[in-house]
Parts: C-alpha cells; structure tokens; sequence
C-alpha cells in the first residue's frame, strides 16, 4: 500500500490553475473531437492504486484501471473502443490488495477464463486475486455508449475509482462521416464523453488506512464531483494534463456554428445529476445504448425528444445530439455590415447573394443586422477571461490591460453543468464540481 496522505504542497495550486485555463490561449488545442481512448478489439488493463490531484492542492487516494504496459492506473478507466461484432478480450491484472474484477453491464455471453490460483469466483463474476490475473471475452453485438465497473463489491470499489466507458462502433463506421448507431440521424461531427462520478472523501480515507473490510457506505456524503474524473476548473484543462497524471481526459466541448456534436453522458456514480446544457436544448437520441426509433434498424431516430436538462441517473448512458447556429438572433452575430464587410452586405444593410455559406447557419432575416443596443464603455462593464470585448463571434474587442486572454478565437462560450448547485462546488467553493464550458468557435477554426 502507498504512503498515506500524501498531500501535494497548497503553494503548487496556481501552477495547476493556470495550466488548465491556458487550454484557451492556443489554437492548436487538442480538445478531443474524437474521444480518446484505446482501440481494441483486445485490452490488456491494470487495477491499482494511487492519488488524484484536487483543485485546492491536496490529493484523494484512490483505485482506477489502467494501461497493463505502464502498470499505472487512471480515473475513469481507460476508454475501450470497439466495432460491432469484434470478439472483445479484456485482461485484467490485479496489482490491488483485495479481490477485484471488472462487469460489462450490456454486452451479453460474458465468459471469464484464470489460472484457478489466480482468481476466485465472486458474486458477479470471476475476481482476480492480488497479483492474479483474469481473462473476460464477449461479443460486441449492439453499438452505442456502455459502463464497465468493478463486479467486486461494486458499492464500494465503484466509489474507489474502479469505473470506466465502452464505446461500440456500429457496422460500416466512418470516421469522415460517423454515426453513432449507423443510420444518417444518428450522425454528427465532433464526439464528446462527459463520465459522471462523486466521491466521498471520508470512505476513500478508510480503504487507504486498511478498513476495507469494516467501511460502512450508506452514510454517503459526497464532497467532490467529477466530469471524467476531473472537478472544475481542472475539467477545461487538455487531455494528459502533465499535472494530472492519473486523471487525463478533459471534458471541454469544442463546435462550429450548424455543426452536431455527439456528448455520450455515462451516469457511473451512485447518486443522479441533472446535467444541463446551456446555449440550446439538445435531442435525446438514445439511452443505455438504445436509439429512440419505431422500427429498430429501418426507421432511424424518430422517436427522440428535446430537452434542456438530462436527468443522469446512476447506471445509465445516454447519447444525446447538441447544435448551436444562432439562428434567430435578430442580428448578425458575425458583425458583418456595409462599413466592415461590404462583400457580404449592400448600402442598405441587405445580404448580397454571395453571403458565405460557411455562415448561413443563422437565418436569413437576421443577416447584415447590427446588434441592436449600444453597448456600455469599458469602465461600465466586469470582464471575464473568455469575453474577446466582443459581442460578435470570431471578432475581437478592445479589452483593458490584464484582462481576458483565454479566448484565443474569440468564440461564444457556454456553461454545461450539473443543475444541482451542491455539486458545482470543490468542498463548498464556487466554481468547481461538475461544470465545463462548450466553446462555439468561429466558422473555418481547426478543431482537431
């Protein structure tokens, strides 16, 4: 076992801080479009111990899975990746000092295969024992977002940190023109994964002094929520985060105006977050790896519903749709009028026919119209850092000294977030907890 309370210095708190709004001052942001994770159809993981870095600068000692090259773990685990109809195999190393195993809640004729003096059969399936090793092998046979967790004692080892994502491929998968579940309705343009979580700090205590077998976890008082096992502000910082070295997905969501982004939204915690996306509702288009259609694999997603708050529940997954166009504004949130963009817009404010269709997101009734209120002096207003002292997207705007900075393309930004005001906290201080940022960028931004 580890060292215990290893706590990191509070004076290193800015460094961490600062590498993580940073994420908005380059524009070769990696953000992720595309999830990452590690490609199968075979795994080889590690369940192990550690400390996860805390945003007030002190650290929480927890158990995750892991890459078995390096032997160290991560929290959430490892993101699997898989086509429909691969024969997936996940080896499991158990560098614990406890019995653990991993179910695959889903994915159907599981099978376990050990040394019988490595592992031992458990209630929800083979564990492997300390330094034991076990081998699961399932078919994927349905695509869409799926939990994986801990079958030892999940109650308790799920709290640990023992808890990651599944991502099933549907046939005939795309990257340049990818759906989720193989029907056009079901496609989109950039992918996110928001993995939900809570902690209870006093139980983790408890494992790390060695009374794993006396932990009592119905009195349940969580004081830190995660988004990818990152609490706010840390959750906007990018992925493999040198600072961060067992937590490496981020959670920002990057788009263009018009475009769809895919949020895959796992609810792998104990309690329920109603997660909240500000700047538009979005389509429900699945649930628990299920799209919303009448004729399943003919009629594609035409039983979806709109929402503005998805009540996340412990367990389940959701694949919900999300576009931003600013249409129906009133005016133009590209700015462009006769005296700055005559291209675009005649003498008498009127959009020309070559108005570019980069931009034709908005509607055409609010094309070459100036925003319609006179905005205050500089010494009137409160900056924020990601204001460009612009109101129109992708120009920026005389800002005083020393403010702003992180909005490198002077994009629209939006909070999402859990709509529980307890959980955007980092031990009862504002901001933190369950909240990220969807960034709108200007039309023509790389978004890799």
């Amino acid at each position: 076992m580890k060292n215990r309370f290893n706590l990191m210095k509070v004076g290193q708190l800015a460094a961490p801080l600062a590498l993580a709004l940073s994420v908005f001052a380059s524009p070769s942001l990696q953000a992720g479009a595309t999830i990452p994770g590690i490609t199968g159809p075979n795994f080889n993981l590690v369940a192990a111990e550690d400390y996860l870095t805390t945003p007030d600068g002190g650290s929480v000692y927890v158990w995750g899975y892991g890459n078995a090259n390096n032997a160290t773990m991560q929290y959430p685990g490892l993101t699997l990746i898989v086509n429909q109809g691969d024969v997936v195999t996940v080896t499991l190393t158990n560098n614990l000092w406890k019995n653990t195993s991993i179910v695959f809640p889903g994915q159907e004729g599981v099978t376990a295969n050990c040394n019988d003096f490595n592992c031992a059969d458990g209630l929800l399936a083979k564990e492997a024992l300390p330094s034991g090793t076990v081998t699961y092998t399932f078919t994927a046979t349905k695509p869409g977002t799926y939990l994986y967790h801990s079958g030892t004692r999940p109650d308790l080892q799920t709290e640990m940190g023992l808890v990651g994502a599944l991502i099933v491929r549907p046939n005939g998968y795309n990257e340049n023109a990818p759906t989720a579940y193989g029907h056009a309705g079901s496609g989109y343009d950039h992918e996110y994964l928001s993995l939900l979580t809570e902690m209870d700090v006093r139980i983790h205590q408890e494992v790390e002094t060695g009374a794993y077998d006396t932990v009592d976890t119905r009195d349940y008082k969580p004081v830190w929520w995660f988004i990818n096992g990152r609490n706010g502000v840390d959750t906007v910082s990018a992925d493999n985060n040198p600072l961060l070295p067992n937590q490496p997905y981020g959670s920002i969501i990057r788009t263009r105006p018009g475009e769809k982004v895919l949020l895959r939204l796992i609810g792998a915690g104990r309690d329920p977050h109603p997660y909240h996306t500000h700047g538009n509702h979005f389509t429900l288009l699945a649930k628990d790896a299920r799209m919303f259609e009448s004729n399943p694999g003919v009629s594609g997603p035409d039983r979806t519903t709109p929402g503005f708050t998805n009540e996340t529940f412990p367990g389940e997954t959701y694949d919900m749709l999300f576009s931003w166009t600013g249409s129906g504004l009133g005016w133009d949130m590209y700015g462009y009028t006769h005296a700055t963009q005559p291209t675009y817009c005649d003498a008498s404010d009127n959009a020309t026919v070559d108005y570019p269709a980069d931009k034709m997101s908005q509607s055409a009734a609010d094309r070459c119209k100036a925003l319609p209120v006179v905005l205050p002096g500089l010494q009137e207003l409160t900056f924020g850092p990601f204001y460009s002292g612009s109101p129109y997207l992708g120009n920026a705007g005389a800002l005083p000294p020393g403010e702003g900075g992180f909005n490198a393309n002077n994009g629209y930004f939006f909070m999402w977030h859990s709509h529980s005001e307890r959980e955007l906290v980092n031990f009862n201080i504002f901001p933190g907890g369950m909240l990220t940022f969807l960034i709108v960028e200007p039309p023509g931004t790389p978004i890799p």
